[in-house]
């Protein structure tokens, strides 16, 4: 089993930036597949951003491409996410989310597919 806990969340105004971590208990976090995810109020939870465990395969939603950057170290048991030029409408709670990873290569942009979840950060970006 494997423990989240995000951190990083705040409020900045548009075109700023934020970063996101997730820091995860657990001595075999370098198995774990990790995703971000979010959920703004009213909506449902979408897809942020997704890196295998080795690192070697990266998606991103289309709404942050090119803006957010996930990354993971490994032998900190944590993943991140730098979020730059930030929008209004990237406001929402910020969840990180671990799966077994079926091989090195392996990601999720499906939210079912992680089985552990951290309690979220607020993100808030005023205009």
């Amino acid at each position: 089993q494997v423990q989240l806990v995000e951190s990083g969340g705040g409020l900045v105004q548009a075109g700023g930036s934020l970063r996101l971590s997730c820091a995860a208990s657990g001595r075999t976090f370098s198995t774990y597949a990790m995703g971000w995810f979010r959920q703004a109020p009213g909506k449902e939870r979408e897809f942020v951003a997704a890196i295998s465990w080795s690192g070697s395969n990266i998606h991103y939603a289309d709404s942050v491409k090119g803006r957010f950057t996930i990354s993971r170290d490994n032998a900190e048991n944590t993943v991140y996410l730098q979020m730059n030029s930030l929008k209004p409408e990237d406001t929402a709670v910020y969840y990180c989310a671990a799966e077994t990873g079926r091989s090195s290569y392996y990601t999720s942009r499906v939210d079912y597919e992680y089985g552990y979840w951290g309690q979220g950060t607020q993100v808030t970006v005023s205009s």
